[in-house]
């Protein structure tokens, strides 16, 4: 599923939206901020802060959420030292949800 030609960015958007059809979905590559941290890479596409806003989440608690993006998302993770993802900060809701979020 993963193309290693692409950005990490493009292949977390595309599994993303193959498993959730979200109605807004916003990866940023937020790997400069980090820079000197454990997990960095100098190349970057390692820290990522993902907002994601799916109906496929109506019913699922905050950790299951979680553990479906994770597992959407598995093909990305893995040793820093081999390219892998570091670190992923997620914001999962349903559409009711961001909707009565303020902001």
């Amino acid at each position: 599923m993963t193309n290693p030609s692409s950005s990490r960015t493009e292949r977390l958007q595309a599994a993303l939206t193959l498993a959730f059809a979200p109605s807004l979905l916003q990866v940023q590559d937020d790997s400069a901020r980090h820079a000197g941290h454990s997990g960095a890479q100098p190349g970057g596409q390692s820290h990522f802060n993902v907002l994601l806003v799916s109906a496929a989440f109506q019913g699922m608690n905050r950790v299951a959420r979680s553990r479906a993006v994770h597992a959407a998302l598995a093909a990305e993770f893995g040793p820093a030292d081999r390219g892998g993802m570091h670190a992923l900060s997620l914001t999962l809701r349903t559409p009711d949800e961001h909707a009565a979020f303020p902001g």
